[in-house]
């Protein structure tokens, strides 16, 4: 009975699996999804290199002191906004001051002393007539027999001492004048170094550093404060020597300041200096587009642009990052999405260099949703070349 129930069993069990081999199950279809599609182009791509900068302002001003004096007040600090003309320093002006006074002095003693040197000339010239007459009358009354020679020779000569003297007058006059200019010019020369004292700000612009405090004593070619114009920045870069070919003022470049913004600023060559024969390097500076963030001391980078070259580039939305790798979805023969690695280079507006892993001609999912895994078909939702 037992025997007989098993035979049964297997005999069932067999029939099962040939009924099972002879109906296989059939393949499930692909999951179809939409899709933009894009075809891997081949094109012109700008060759470009990229230096690291320093970011300046385009004006910078080392406030000195151009006298040795002590520092009485400080009226700024970093980071302070001032106008032109604005007071940054003032220094112990006492000794200046007082230098100024006897100059004033000096320039009324002078003056003082011309219009005596006047007065001299006055009397001489009057004593210069007087001494003409008596010599004239004596050599009326000479001719007359009325007077001896002695004392037309007296008259003559008293004449001769008069006019000697008005001459020496009008030298005291002259002396006089030319000692009065050179008092005012050390006068004028006193008021300017008591404005040495007085420390203002060049231009408008922003206190970038502060070395001095009162109490401290300021000398000629120390700096004391430095000033920035911060209404337009330079971003300055050195370039290789095999690289200066790139650089010509003018020339249109590209730039991008660390901390602002993330993408890259169109920016102009506006000075280019002549080759360092020792580093074999030469300086360039581009001018900064105005931004709220940008600041002198800060980091950045230029890229300049070269002849073109041949190169494959896809819509940079076609490229699929996940982690520190990069895929595309190509779509095969068959209409089907295969992910596959890439090497990609610069990103150039919507465009990215393809470096390897995929060819001109391919068609690529230009936006792959979220939901695209490979193998998937691709029903194309419109595309573009």
């Amino acid at each position: 009975m037992k025997l007989s129930a098993i035979i049964v069993l297997s005999a069932g069990l067999i029939s099962i699996g040939a009924c099972q081999s002879a109906h296989p199950k059939a393949d499930a279809a692909p999951a179809e999804v939409g899709a933009v599609v894009a075809e891997i182009r081949a094109v012109d791509w700008p060759s470009a290199i990229e230096a690291g900068g320093i970011v300046r302002a385009r004006f910078t001003a080392a406030i000195s002191s151009r006298i040795i004096a002590p520092v009485v007040e400080v009226h700024v600090k970093p980071g302070d906004r001032v106008r032109r003309g604005a007071t940054l320093i003032v220094l112990d002006a006492r000794e200046l001051a007082a230098q100024a006074a006897r100059a004033a002095a000096a320039i009324t003693a002078t003056r003082q002393g011309a219009r005596a040197a006047a007065s001299d000339v006055t009397a001489a010239e009057s004593a210069l007539t007087l001494a003409r007459a008596s010599r004239d009358r004596v050599q009326t009354l000479q001719a007359k027999r009325s007077a001896t020679a002695q004392e037309l020779d007296e008259a003559v000569a008293a004449y001769a001492a008069a006019d000697a003297r008005v001459a020496g007058a009008q030298a005291r006059v002259g002396e006089a004048a030319a000692a009065l200019d050179a008092a005012g010019a050390a006068g004028d020369a006193a008021t300017v170094a008591v404005s040495y004292s007085t420390l203002t700000a060049p231009f408008d612009g922003v206190v970038a550093s502060r070395s001095v405090d009162p109490g401290a004593m300021a000398a000629p070619g120390v700096e004391l404060l430095s000033l920035e114009d911060t209404s337009v920045y330079r971003l300055e870069a050195r370039l290789d020597e095999s690289r200066a070919g790139l650089a010509s003022i003018g020339a249109a470049a590209e730039v991008r300041i660390d901390g602002v913004g993330e993408g890259w600023t169109p920016a102009t060559v506006v000075e280019v200096a002549r080759i360092d024969p020792a580093a074999h390097s030469v300086l360039v500076k581009l001018g900064v587009p105005a931004s709220a963030g940008v600041r002198s001391g800060g980091f950045g980078r230029v890229r300049l642009t070269g002849s073109a070259r041949r190169a494959v580039a896809v819509p940079a939305s076609a490229v699929v990052r996940r982690g520190q790798l990069a895929f595309l979805f190509a779509i095969d023969p068959a209409g089907l999405a295969r992910l596959r690695a890439i090497t990609p280079g610069e990103t150039r507006g919507t465009d990215i260099e393809i470096l390897a892993g995929a060819a001109a001609g391919e068609r690529v999912v230009a936006s792959p949703p979220p939901t695209l895994e490979d193998g998937m078909r691709i029903r194309s939702a419109g595309g573009r070349k």
